[in-house]
């Protein structure tokens, strides 16, 4: 590994940073932030009916991603009756069609962001811009770098699962949940979604942090200290193994393929608007759509924190959790200094 990509030389680097706000952020929301009001105790009920509104009945990602997911079950699914046999015709299909919408999603939010600078650096976290001429990378560009990972091992990864899936399905091996046999127990299987991959991503995420796989691995990811939207599946292909292998709860679950393309689509659009750098997409001057979560941002910046997501905060009880404080800085950096001590 070399010194580009360590976890110490990533938070040197990211320390001498200058900027308009504290910490060296060109920009970030209040502090300290909180982690999402889902499993608060004593419960928040007003906070947490707020977040439900704002994450399930208003125009989010995730609605988004959940919208995509539907379109692409009724529209661009091969029948399962095709997918019995292994056959090159419908597995290109959807490998293409995945290929299709990283390139729409991440390739328009990058458009959109890094390469017409709409928002120029409105409620973006890092002030930098992606990395050119840089020997960390592949081909020495951050973007192509991260493109590379993303397409040539990360669709086809995320592809190899759901065609797996597809293949059980078809041949009965995954019991079928349908809405009009049970409505509740469907859409409750779309509510957890979400929150299983936050656990599962926190489990993989920790893992992946052991300094034998990161170094191996995970480092590969890590390159970015400052995130774009093509960085969010840029991984190593054992890390995307890992990172996708949350569908199989689908196969022990009873479920229906919808629940399994909205899994996939979930981790992998979820990664790309988290990374994309932007808390917001403003449109107008207003926000309209929650993008990068400053909870993720941090963990890019300092390592050895925030290694879930704010969903399920499994940082929080195990004290691995950043508010982006200068307190909890000041704790994480005492906690990084045990680990590389001992």
């Amino acid at each position: 590994m070399s010194e580009a990509t360590t976890p110490d030389s990533h938070s040197e680097q990211a320390s001498n940073l200058g900027g308009g706000n504290s910490q060296g952020w060109n920009w970030h929301p209040e502090l300290p932030i909180e982690p999402l009001p889902i499993f608060n105790f004593p419960p928040t009920p007003v906070k947490f009916a707020r977040w439900f509104a704002n994450a399930w009945l208003s125009l989010s990602n995730r609605i988004i991603t959940l919208l995509i997911s539907v379109a692409t079950w009724v529209y661009l699914q091969p029948a399962l009756e095709r997918c019995r046999e292994f056959e090159l015709g419908w597995i290109a299909q959807m490998w293409g069609r995945n290929l299709a919408l990283m390139l729409v999603i991440a390739g328009g939010l990058h458009w959109y962001f890094c390469m017409r600078k709409k928002q120029a650096k409105r409620l973006k976290y890092d002030k930098r811009e992606q990395a050119q001429n840089h020997k960390a990378f592949t081909f020495n560009d951050q973007v192509l770098d991260n493109m590379f990972w993303s397409l040539a091992s990360g669709v086809t990864i995320w592809t190899a699962f759901e065609v797996l899936s597809m293949w059980a399905f078809a041949n009965g091996y995954i019991t079928m949940l349908t809405f009009s046999e049970h409505p509740v127990l469907f859409v409750l299987w779309i509510l957890v979604i979400p929150m299983f991959n936050s656990a599962h991503f926190y489990v993989i995420h920790r893992l992946l942090h052991w300094p034998v796989l990161y170094k191996r691995f995970h480092a590969l990811h890590h390159r970015n200290v400052n995130i774009g939207p093509w960085a969010g599946i840029s991984m190593h292909p054992l890390e995307h193994i890992f990172y996708f292998s949350s569908v199989f709860v689908h196969w022990l679950v009873a479920s229906h393929p919808v629940h399994i393309i909205y899994n996939l689509h979930f981790q992998a659009l979820n990664a790309v608007y988290g990374h994309c750098g932007f808390e917001n997409l403003l449109i107008g001057g207003k926000r309209r759509l929650g993008l990068g979560t400053f909870y993720h941002q941090m963990h890019h910046r300092f390592f050895e924190c925030n290694y879930g997501t704010a969903e399920v905060p499994v940082d929080v009880w195990v004290k691995s959790f950043h508010d982006g404080s200068v307190e909890s800085r000041e704790m994480i950096r005492k906690q990084r200094q045990k680990l590389h001590t001992a």
